[in-house]
């Protein structure tokens, strides 16, 4: 089953809690703090893998989730880090963070790979905290969340040379006739419901082409196949227009060439700039030179050439252009650097690391780094919760909340807990 588009929720390991600990040895005094740091948290990576062609395997997993650190222990342990939880991917996948819209990453080479949600780092054992001011911090930190997105994949399969045309046309056909594709072929519409690639061989060259589901009027709005054949189209380098010259079932090739063109320009203008030429298909039937040479008056320009595949005539010259196109056409660059997520536009006022809104009579507190803080502290100790005051109030949050009209003794939240604010 090819499945080419799939949203799934992605979820990281936690880092591993540190430890709280004192050395405690027989004749040994002042023994000192010894608790140990967590371990990281797994990380999510994709990786693509050569032999995938579908995405149907993350269709089954709908939520991947990384497993925990190890939590540290006393007399320095630190705890293990978490594996990674490695995800194997088609060539030609794109990553994307659904909240966003952002390209996380665009995987195209072999093996390559990328954390798609980090793990959290592990929390801090008490003797991380020792100082020259408190030789003995009874406090300790826990893990840290993992980073947790729902993403989309898409997968735009990769090959050197598209062929494009309209349903029945014979696209297939030429496919499995220039290269060892054995695609599924019929006499009837939709024939083919995903790409087919196959490999064509020149010498000691060689390209990949795709055959692309079959384009029709209103495809880059969703009309039959619709913008599941045009993502396809736009890995490749080269476009061969594939007509049915012969106009068999009544089809005029000069509309069915405006119409693809119109479609191909309406989904992205990249399209309809890539190097193409014009595959003469069926030339072997009655009407095919007189509706060529009609074409010809049409599209005086165009780069044409005549082939049957049903005599396996024509197609030498033809692989021998497609090759030297695809020789001299630059690598496909789908996206720019303002796509991608970890883009940094830069600004003269940074926005501010946390917002306060009232909502019900009550102060809401939001912001990354905040509730990282408020996730990593242990409020079972005396001493974490101090820490935790103290980083408050040195993010500024105190002075803002006065300023705002907060008073004493109402009520403050920072995720799903409510505090009193007090001095």
């Amino acid at each position: 089953m090819f499945v080419d588009e799939v949203t799934i929720k992605v979820e990281a390991g936690r880092g591993g809690d540190g430890c709280t600990s004192f050395r405690r040895e027989k004749f040994v005094e002042m023994g000192g703090p010894d608790g140990g740091n967590g371990g990281h948290g797994a990380n999510i990576v994709f990786k693509t893998e050569k032999g995938l062609k579908t995405l149907i395997d993350l269709k089954m997993m709908k939520h991947i989730k990384g497993n925990k650190g190890v939590n540290g222990k006393g007399m320095n342990k630190h705890g293990q880090n978490a594996e990674d939880v490695i995800i194997k991917v088609p060539l030609g996948t794109t990553v994307i963070d659904n909240e966003t819209g952002k390209i996380i990453a665009d995987l195209t080479k072999n093996e390559d790979e990328i954390i798609v949600a980090k793990g959290g780092r592990g929390g801090r054992g008490n003797n991380a905290f020792k100082t020259h001011e408190n030789p003995a911090p009874k406090m300790s930190e826990l893990g840290e969340p993992g980073e947790i997105k729902n993403i989309k994949c898409e997968l735009k399969v990769l090959a050197d040379v598209g062929l494009i045309g309209m349903p029945s046309v014979g696209k297939s056909t030429i496919l499995s006739m220039i290269s060892a594709s054995n695609p599924k072929i019929a006499e009837y519409h939709f024939t083919t419901l995903s790409p087919n690639l196959g490999v064509v061989k020149l010498k000691n060259e060689s390209f990949v082409i795709a055959d692309l589901p079959g384009l029709i009027s209103g495809a880059s709005n969703g009309v039959g196949l619709g913008d599941k054949f045009l993502r396809h189209a736009m890995r490749t380098k080269v476009i061969a227009h594939v007509i049915d010259m012969g106009a068999f079932e009544g089809r005029n090739p000069i509309e069915d060439y405006e119409i693809i063109k119109k479609e191909l320009k309406q989904y992205d203008e990249r399209l309809i700039k890539k190097p193409h030429i014009i595959i003469a298909n069926k030339m072997d039937l009655e009407n095919a030179k007189n509706n060529l040479e009609n074409f010809r008056k049409v599209y005086p320009e165009e780069e044409i050439y005549e082939v049957s595949a049903i005599n396996k005539e024509g197609f030498d010259t033809l692989l021998i252009r497609l090759l030297d196109l695809v020789k001299k056409t630059d690598e496909v660059e789908l996206y720019t650097a303002s796509d991608y997520a970890d883009y940094k536009l830069y600004k003269f006022n940074e926005e501010s690391p946390f917002t306060i809104t009232k909502e019900d009579n009550i102060w809401i507190i939001r912001g990354k780094e905040v509730e990282k803080l408020f996730d990593m502290t242990r409020f079972n100790e005396d001493e974490s919760v101090e820490r935790f005051a103290r980083k408050l109030k040195g993010m500024g949050i105190e002075d803002e909340l006065e300023k705002m009209g907060a008073k004493r003794g109402d009520e403050v939240q920072i995720k799903e807990y409510i505090f009193e604010f007090k001095e």
